[in-house]
């Protein structure tokens, strides 16, 4: 079983001017349980009390989703999750040199030894454990693997391998996690950037490779270009690896308003899964397709995601598409008329950049009818 941990409400308002307020994130994390998220990153305690409270009312909802807060392996940051409550934690190091330098003057035994220290903190605990290689796709393949040697000894649970900063490609990515899957030493969790539009790609191809988890925000929320997209990823994992996933089709409409809302994000139209337009059919032979048969240029059908098909009215219509608004509309049309019609209709949305609205259809085919 594929899992998905969300972090919209950790990694997602990260991204750059975002910020949830409580009735948001609460809205979200219920929004997200419903869509099948099986696990979710809720916050980061060390930022203080207003996000320890926020946290505490998550995990109050008591959703059938294991909680996780992000934490730097830091004893005080620890500290800062059970006094949460949290039963789950990610305790992040960084990986490459590049970032050891920056945060721990390149002392990698001082980092080992803290992460050392609150992973035995943790598991005495009781506490579900992922460490965090923050910058994996940059660090080197024997000191991941010294890490995860070390998390394995100390009780960890799953080992998170961050492309922090969006570098690898699918190809890249199944060798690394395939290598390191092959070591059997800690279950591995993706997380991806999409700097360069691969996080999705990048996620599945880490699962092909045995990782057992990846980690999502909805509509790819995150720093800078976002993360992996929760609704694409979903609907990837039950229609593309035929995983059972369930959510409502209204349910998941709901959570991208949400989050796109609270977020102040506007959805491109042709956003995959989400996008206002993308079971529209304008051009004549997809448009005569689907008109046949659903599912001609369809991968999915429009309502298991609470959208609606339709056939706009535009320069690369066809007879069909004009024959079909006006059946709609009651009128059977006189196709000698639609010789006329279609040029003009062209000349129109062209000139303007705009389909044409039922009413205007009615206008020039009854004009057509006198030519």
């Amino acid at each position: 079983m594929m899992l998905i941990n969300d972090t919209t409400l950790r990694d997602g308002e990260q991204a750059p001017y975002v910020a949830f307020n409580t009735k948001e994130k609460l809205a979200i994390a219920e929004g997200l349980a419903a869509c099948g998220a099986d696990e979710l990153e809720i916050g980061i305690p060390a930022m203080g009390v207003r996000e320890q409270e926020d946290i505490k009312e998550l995990l109050a909802l008591g959703l059938n989703t294991r909680m996780m807060t992000w934490n730097r392996a830091k004893m005080s940051d620890l500290d800062a999750s059970l006094a949460c409550g949290v039963k789950s934690v990610d305790l992040s190091i960084p990986v490459s040199d590049i970032l050891i330098d920056v945060k721990f003057g390149g002392n990698k035994a001082a980092m080992l030894k803290e992460l050392e220290k609150t992973i035995v903190t943790a598991k005495a605990e009781g506490l579900f454990v992922c460490i965090g290689g923050e910058d994996s796709s940059r660090g080197s393949f024997g000191f991941i693997e010294e890490v995860m040697t070390l998390g394995r000894e100390l009780g960890a649970d799953r080992f998170r391998y961050c492309d922090t900063v969006g570098i690898m490609t699918p190809t890249q990515t199944y060798a690394d996690i395939k290598a390191l899957t092959s070591l059997h030493l800690l279950p591995i969790e993706m997380h991806t950037h999409n700097d360069f539009g691969l996080a999705n790609a990048n996620a599945l191809s880490g699962l092909d490779a045995g990782a057992v988890s990846v980690n999502t925000t909805v509509i790819g929320l995150g720093e800078r270009a976002g993360n992996a997209s929760f609704e694409q990823i979903s609907m990837a994992l039950k229609h593309l690896y035929d995983q059972a996933r369930h959510f409502d089709a209204l349910g998941m409409r709901t959570l991208v308003d949400i989050v796109a809302e609270a977020a102040g994000v506007s959805l491109a139209h042709n956003a995959p899964i989400v996008g206002d337009h993308i079971f529209s059919h304008e051009s004549g032979i997809h448009a005569d397709g689907m008109m046949k048969d659903g599912r001609a240029y369809e991968p999915f059908a429009a309502e298991e995601v609470a959208c609606q098909r339709a056939f706009p009215i535009g320069k690369h219509s066809g007879t069909g598409t004009i024959l079909y608004h006006l059946k709609e509309l009651g009128i059977s049309a006189e196709k000698h008329a639609l010789r006329h019609l279609l040029p003009r209709i062209r000349e129109i949305v062209t000139s303007r950049k705009r389909v044409l609205d039922d009413a205007e259809l009615v206008s020039l085919y009854r004009e057509s009818l006198c030519l």
